[in-house]
């Protein structure tokens, strides 16, 4: 997904909304990193992507909170 239609997506959800994603992003992040320890994982770039959507989504949970 692009970052531009990320940003859209996630400024349109609520705190609840941010906070499950978040979740999910950090156990996808997870099992990713699991992956890299065994030598499973074949697309390194997904640990980037999945890292810097994860900090996207806790900014936009930050800002909603102020």
């Amino acid at each position: 997904m692009k970052r531009r239609e990320f940003l859209k997506e996630i400024a349109g959800l609520d705190k609840g909304a941010l906070q499950e994603k978040a979740n999910k992003l950090a156990e996808e992040l997870m099992r990713l990193r699991f992956k890299q320890g065994t030598k499973q994982l074949e697309k390194g770039h997904l640990l980037k992507e999945t890292r810097r959507a994860l900090a996207r989504v806790q900014t936009a949970i930050r800002a909603k909170a102020a």
